[in-house]
């Protein structure tokens, strides 16, 4: 496919999104009506899309008006090249440039041109203070590919050296002891011999980061309680020999658990329903809880556009929800830790503050909270003590 052929791809894919279907179906679909398109045609038409999701409104801005044409124009007056090279109408490039194509605006200062709601704005602004505008322009950006270094198979240099033998480059990334950020061959990480070996792993270093502070020691009994995929239940079985447990309420996103955890070398124990009781009680719950996902919108930018106020506030009764039933399962003397990939106060110290306002016989050891602006995905941890006599 030509470049114009890409551009015109995208802009019916965007539209298609706009009109309500989400963008990995949007963009699955396309494929399977396109089969003539290879993979690298399909990884360009990608970029474009999420390219334009992560700053929809500044460049519905730019392309005068929130279609999928207005929206590549407004990226290609961004960023170039100039839209009329690829507007030509010959072949499969979009039609050329007329009347109706609006010569757009540059993006006023504030939550347009940082491509942030306006509703949510002055959460965002409160939340991050000085930070606000520096996280949002992260936002508007691809997000770096991180690797974890599984330390129980091999060290840093060793997983650098690997590899690298494998065309990909890598370099530490100061978040976590065992993060790396790709500098180079990232397209190659699913085919090298170091991650089908589970000698890394495929994981924010942010993400990585939660799980390093967590007070893991030798001999506990651990629950991940939203484990998800299990991104953090295999870190936690690299960093420290523990009894290992694994619970999600949609129990199908921890299918690929276990060959993830055979091929990382991790013992994990997954549990649904009551088994969670009946295994309980636990020296440490994990809580990496349902959120809006502000820190980690430039990996999944439909986030952004996506949520509501209603919804934000759904999500705060689903978090309070969560570590209600997860402090009931923490032995006394144990940890209850609560994370998010949000930036915003409200899913974080706020959700921890009303907690404590619940429950009497629990204090807070530790928070810390990760910028995106920093180069990982932005995210919040605090862990929860429980009382020895406490409730």
């Amino acid at each position: 496919m030509t470049p114009a052929a890409r551009v015109a791809a995208a802009i019916e894919v965007l539209d298609e999104i706009l009109a309500g279907k989400a963008a990995e179906q949007a963009l699955t679909g396309w494929a399977r009506r396109s089969r003539f398109a290879g993979s690298k045609d399909r990884a360009a038409i990608r970029d474009h899309v999420f390219d334009v999701l992560r700053a929809r409104r500044s460049l519905a801005a730019r392309g005068g008006v929130e279609t999928g044409r207005g929206l590549m124009l407004g990226l290609l007056r961004r960023d170039g090249p100039a839209p009329e090279t690829l507007f030509t109408g010959e072949g499969h490039a979009p039609a050329p440039l007329g009347p109706l194509d609006g010569a757009g605006h540059s993006p006023a200062p504030g939550p347009e041109a940082l491509d942030i709601p306006d509703w949510l704005w002055p959460a965002f602004s409160a939340s991050l203070g000085a930070e606000a505008e520096p996280a949002a322009r992260a936002l508007q950006n691809r997000a770096p590919v991180h690797l974890r270094v599984n330390l129980s198979k091999t060290d840093l240099a060793g997983a650098l050296a690997a590899l690298a033998e494998d065309g990909i480059l890598c370099q530490p990334h100061p978040a976590a002891a065992t993060a790396l950020e790709v500098t180079e061959g990232a397209r190659r990480i699913r085919n090298a011999a170091a991650y089908l070996d589970g000698r890394v792993e495929l994981q924010d270093a942010a993400s990585q980061a939660v799980v390093a502070a967590l007070p893991l020691r030798e001999g506990q009994r651990v629950l991940d309680y939203c484990a998800g995929g299990g991104g953090k239940t295999l870190a936690m079985a690299a960093l420290a020999d523990v009894t290992l447990f694994a619970h999600d309420a949609a129990p199908r996103r921890m299918r690929d658990l276990p060959a993830r955890a055979a091929r990382a070398g991790a013992r994990v124990t997954l549990l649904e329903g009551a088994e969670v009781d009946r295994a309980a009680p636990y020296d440490l719950v994990l809580c990496d809880v349902p959120c809006s996902g502000s820190g980690s919108w430039r990996r999944a930018p439909e986030g952004k556009w996506l949520l509501t106020p209603e919804g934000l506030s759904a999500l705060n009764a689903t978090q309070d929800s969560i570590l209600d039933r997860a402090a009931g399962l923490v032995a006394p003397g144990g940890t209850l830790a609560y994370a998010t990939c949000s930036q915003l106060d409200c899913e974080n110290g706020d959700r921890i503050a009303a907690f404590l306002a619940r429950h009497g016989g629990w204090h807070c050891e530790e928070r810390q909270r990760w910028s995106v602006a920093e180069g990982a995905d932005g995210f919040f941890a605090a862990h929860l003590t429980r009382d020895r006599l406490g409730s």
